[in-house]
């Protein structure tokens, strides 16, 4: 279920797997989720040829599938994982630590990630953990963005739509902008209940990236390619203070790939104290492709709605 392999010019990387997926996850750098999918099938995540094999340098690669990162998007958001982690399984989980962050831009910050792999079927269990190592406290956010194979479409849930009367008259949640956000871009598709996000490589348009973040109650967002879906989830804690002013979800696109990101709320680290974020990830082969909110809701929130 679980063996080290060579990968794209990598040493170490473990395989994991059951009857129907597999996931490769790198050991030299990271640790990053860079391959996802079923045996027989492509890899649902996005690779970067240029970064193949790349190692031990001071520069930040993307090199590309799954991160944790910490928001907000500042230096040390760039602090470049470039060297060995440690690595520990036992049955269908596997732990990755990456060492301390304790060189320029870091700020002493340990990351960690475990991953869980149902016995069959796609599921995944996706644990972050990220630790103060430093002497001071820090405000933080976990932040794991997950860069999808070009050439399709994301999709976010929104809150409850409900006509407006006397018990909604507040608002229900942010669509947060970047300054290169254009709501006028063909790529975006702002719907009554879904938000979709579509990845070209050649698109017309202002600004080559896109970029939006919501408070999304359902904890569920999508990413639809080539007949097949990817779904994560993660939890959703009412009453939590979220980054961006207050997104649990968001998607960015460019000519490359897109991320389907998931935020955690804001904490303030101690010493000594850690925060964790979960997600779980399924994915679903043979799934009619389609573009409007009834194929999302006749064809997606069955899929959704089944786990």
């Amino acid at each position: 279920m679980i063996e080290k392999i060579r990968w794209q010019g990598w040493s170490n990387v473990y395989r994991i797997w059951n009857d129907t997926v597999q996931l490769l996850v790198l050991a030299d750098v990271g640790p990053r989720i860079i391959w996802y999918g079923f045996h027989d099938g492509e890899n649902a995540l996005h690779e970067i040829p240029s970064d193949f094999g790349l190692q031990a340098d001071s520069h930040f690669h993307l090199y590309g599938g799954h991160r944790l990162w910490v928001s907000p998007e500042v230096d040390r958001t760039y602090f470049p994982d470039n060297h060995p982690v440690s690595v520990q399984h036992f049955g269908n989980c596997a732990h990755f630590a990456a060492p301390v962050e304790n060189t320029s831009p870091g700020t002493n910050l340990k990351k960690e990630l475990q991953l869980e792999l149902v016995s069959t079927g796609s599921s995944v269990r996706l644990l972050h953990r990220i630790e103060n190592r430093d002497m001071q406290a820090t405000e933080l956010a976990p932040w794991t963005p997950t860069m999808m194979r070009p050439g399709g479409r994301a999709i976010l849930p929104l809150p409850p739509r409900v006509a407006m009367n006397k018990d909604h008259y507040l608002p229900v949640g942010p669509l947060t902008l970047w300054s290169f956000t254009d709501l006028a871009d063909h790529r975006w598709r702002f719907g009554t209940e879904y938000i979709q996000l579509m990845q070209q490589s050649n698109p017309e348009c202002r600004f080559e990236e896109q970029m939006t973040g919501i408070f999304n109650p359902a904890g569920w967002g999508a990413y639809s390619c080539k007949s097949s879906l990817f779904l994560k989830r993660a939890p959703v804690l009412p009453g939590a203070t979220y980054p961006d002013f207050g997104c649990n979800f968001e998607v960015f696109t460019n000519l490359e790939f897109l991320e389907l990101e998931t935020l955690g709320p804001k904490v303030l680290l101690r010493p000594g104290e850690q925060v964790s974020h979960a997600e779980s990830w399924q994915l679903f082969t043979d799934v009619s492709e389609g573009e409007d909110e009834n194929w999302i809701k006749t064809t997606l929130l069955p899929l959704v709605n089944s786990n």
